[in-house]
């Protein structure tokens, strides 16, 4: 991919978009005005999420625009370049697409599962062909090695060359008495930890079950989402470390072939039976896939407003840029995949909030940066890129600051935090929202494992304090069943779908309120002398303990 150079492009590019603004084809009217900073937020939505951008996908035509508009931006504000004179960190990844022929399950009788329909499949190994020839197909219930909870579904199994089949999310989602977290769901529920833990294993591929409940969204999300090109951080072993095979198999599928073995019924309550351990499912996997490599570079986009007192220590703000690109159409014909809300709302209000801090008299003391990440969609990838390549010190970032798809409904009276009870970070929430009779709840859908979803994560990992933060299902306007069922709607019917795009009768005063509360905690944050930390039981405590040892 070509990197867009020199601000003549930026600038001209930035002056065609403002013109797509009102061009934007499924526009509607609406019926009160946004002002301040919802009508900024709107006006950088209308151009993200238009159809010129191409759903911002990386590698792509799209991704050019889209960096250059964000560019220009934060050069239009006055903000100075955050990567060492650059607007750009180059994040250098591979694209690999992979094609699957039809799985074929043999055992008392052959079996052809139908690629995208029954199952997905892709691989992260950089090679032209590969393929898994009759490995044993073995059912190892979550996929769990978790020695706190005394938990072990590996436990004295040899899985090498042997592929596993495992479910979704963990073993307390929806158990009759507490195991992990219950609902909540830990890291070791997420499907990233079922990859990692399967290649540590020495399988030879591993297969998660999918179900909508645990899971919290429906199949069609893992046919758009887990299907066709995917990108990966470009790795000196070219990825020979993870399991040739990686894939999803619907439940319809799934349950035949685990009732061929004689496991029937609920197979979650099978899993988590006491003393539970794999089994041999009597049947063999045999897939091949054709892959077509493409390296290249994508790029994180950085900008800096230098603090006037400690400028060597960072308030950090963060929103990926990037979305699906042009896909699978959808039921009316729109094959591209605009992220209105995910993720072009979290850019727009970082947008909007460096606005805020270039306006406000006082200058910070600590500096603030401005960070629109590359490829979270396809793994978190721009933003591990910088938490392992930081342009500034981790241990002078006082704090990630993430907004990732902010509702569209209008103001409300509540706010989430994913993942609640990390950090102090909450309680500076808490504090800024108490005075307007605002509440500060944790996850609402506490089992969808949302703080291992978002770029906020790769943050924590490496021990900065990170915050992720969204508007809440109170509307103020029209009540908590309102928002609930906006949300619920949003869940099922656009979220990773083409139908995901802008119109004009968004209304953005809810993601208003969510950038204000985060300018005001930047602000607090950039003039305090203290870094706040993560709290006692937190496990990335131990990681920012011995990071910040002068």
């Amino acid at each position: 991919m070509k990197k867009t150079s020199g601000f003549i492009a930026l600038t001209a590019i930035a002056a065609f978009f403002a013109g797509c603004a009102g061009n934007e084809k499924k526009s509607t009217t609406s019926t009160t005005p946004d002002t301040g900073l919802a009508a900024d937020i709107k006006q950088h939505i209308a151009v993200l999420a238009n159809d010129s951008l191409l759903g911002r996908k990386p590698f792509t035509k799209g991704e050019d625009k889209t960096i250059a508009y964000i560019a220009s931006e934060f050069k239009k504000l006055g903000l100075e370049p955050g990567n060492n004179g650059s607007y750009f960190q180059e994040v250098p990844l591979v694209e690999i697409t992979s094609a699957a022929q039809d799985m074929q399950i043999q055992g008392a009788a052959t079996v052809a599962l139908k690629p995208g329909v029954d199952f997905v499949a892709a691989t992260r190994r950089e090679v032209d062909t590969l393929s898994l020839k009759k490995s044993p197909l073995v059912f190892a219930g979550f996929g769990v090695v978790a020695p706190e909870y005394g938990w072990n579904d590996y436990k004295g199994l040899d899985v090498k060359g042997k592929t596993v089949i495992v479910l979704v999310n963990d073993p307390g989602f929806k158990a009759e008495k507490k195991l992990f977290k219950g609902d909540t769901m830990s890291y070791y529920g997420r499907w990233t930890y079922k990859y990692e833990e399967a290649a540590r294993q020495g399988a030879a591929g591993v297969i998660i079950v999918h179900q909508t409940e645990p899971a919290s969204y429906g199949w069609q999300v893992i046919q758009n989402s887990f299907s066709g090109a995917k990108l990966y951080l470009q790795q000196a072993d070219k990825h020979f470390n993870r399991c040739q095979v990686e894939g999803w198999i619907s439940e319809e599928a799934a349950t035949k072939l685990l009732s061929s073995a004689g496991i029937t019924g609920d197979m979650r309550a099978y899993a988590r039976k006491p003393g539970f351990k794999a089994v041999a499912l009597n049947s063999t996997v045999s897939l091949s896939l054709k892959n077509t490599l493409k390296y290249s570079k994508s790029h994180n986009v950085i900008a800096t407003l230098k603090g006037t007192e400690r400028p060597d220590e960072t308030v950090l703000y963060t929103a990926h840029w990037d979305h699906f690109g042009v896909g699978k159409p959808d039921a009316k014909g729109d094959s591209i995949y605009n992220g209105a809300i995910d993720n072009a709302s979290g850019v727009a209000a970082i947008l909007a909030v460096a606005k805020k801090f270039i306006q406000q008299k006082e200058k910070p003391k600590r500096s603030i940066v401005f960070l629109a990440v590359t490829a979270e969609e396809q793994g978190l990838l721009g933003s591990e890129y910088y938490a392992t390549h930081p342009v500034y010190p981790l241990n002078k970032t006082v704090a990630d600051l993430n907004i990732d798809a902010l509702s569209d409904f209008g103001e409300t009276s509540n706010f989430s935090i994913t993942g609640k009870g990390q950090n102090d970070l909450d309680d500076y929430v808490i504090a800024l929202a108490k005075p307007k009779g605002w509440d500060v709840v944790g996850d609402e859908t506490p089992g969808s494992g949302s703080y291992y979803r978002s770029d906020h994560f790769n943050f924590a990992k490496v021990g900065v304090p990170a915050l992720d933060l969204h508007n809440g299902s109170k509307s103020i306007q029209r009540g908590e069943e309102f928002g609930k069922e906006k949300a619920k709607e949003y869940n099922e019917q656009h979220y990773h779908q083409p139908s995901d795009e802008y119109t004009d009768a968004m209304d953005t005063k809810g993601m208003a309120q969510t950038a204000n509360l985060m300018y005001q905690l930047g602000v607090k944050l950039s003039n305090e002398t203290t870094f706040p930390g993560w709290k006692k039981g937190s496990e990335f405590k131990a990681i920012r303990d011995k990071a910040m040892v002068k």
